[in-house]
């Protein structure tokens, strides 16, 4: 079973144009993301998916395994199907370009299901929410599975409700947006229609559980830190320079 992870990297982000090379200790942080994920055992092939030609020249410094997509894609998700849809691999792993901390053994961790059940058709990660900060966060997105790991909902809103006699007294999690599929299936979730709770939300993932599609959530250990806005920068350079941990 072939296993190919693509880092989807856009230029004209929302809230921070240009963040895929923004520099981090004398690197771009497209080439943190793809020197960490590069170590992942599981994976068979790494492509660095842009829409912008200035990422795509920075990209070639560092590997010649970057393509440049077509610019009018509404989401990563739909970058990765354009890369993927001619290549020879089952399983596809959408790792994010804004994760300069990812482990690589976060993504063996979403891809190694799939060896073991020929049915699975997605999986992604979860980590407990240690703080109240965490947890009334908005962009901190909260998942709640059934009792086989299966997603039941995401949301920008604390779930399950939070009782204000137990603050955090029941187990709350937060999604991390590492993403493996089938490839078959990512190329029929891409041609799906966006649902009302996925534009409700805006989290891509709710199409998949709108449109009656199971998804394994795995509970890991291995927390990555996500850039947003330029205010995130400095935890992200202060984690590098202690060796991420």
């Amino acid at each position: 079973m072939k296993v190919v992870g693509i880092i989807p990297a856009r230029y004209n982000s929302t809230r921070f144009p240009g963040k895929p090379i923004v520099d981090l200790l004398g690197k771009p942080m497209i080439q943190h993301v793809y020197e960490n994920a590069l170590k992942a055992s599981l994976l068979d092939e790494l492509i660095i998916a842009t829409d912008d030609q200035r990422i795509l020249e920075v990209a070639k410094n560092f590997t010649e395994k970057v393509v440049l997509t077509s610019y009018q894609h509404k989401s990563g998700t739909d970058r990765i199907a354009e890369v993927i849809k001619d290549l020879d691999f089952e399983i596809v792993v959408n790792i994010q370009g804004d994760e300069p901390l990812i482990s690589p053994l976060a993504i063996n961790e979403v891809v190694n299901p799939f060896f073991n059940y020929q049915d699975l058709k997605m999986t992604t990660l979860k980590c407990p929410i240690k703080n109240q900060e965490e947890l009334i966060n908005p962009n901190i997105v909260k998942v709640v599975t059934n009792k086989g790991d299966y997603a039941l909902y995401f949301s920008r809103s604390i779930i399950p409700y939070q009782f204000p006699s137990h603050p955090l007294g029941v187990n709350y999690y937060k999604h991390l947006g590492l993403y493996a599929y089938r490839k078959k299936f990512l190329l029929e979730l891409t041609n799906l229609p966006p649902s009302k709770l996925e534009e409700d939300e805006k989290l891509e993932q709710l199409r998949v559980l709108e449109n009656g599609y199971s998804m394994l959530v795995i509970e890991t250990k291995y927390e990555s830190l996500s850039v947003d806005i330029p205010e995130d920068l400095p935890k992200i350079v202060a984690r590098l320079r202690r060796g991420n941990g």
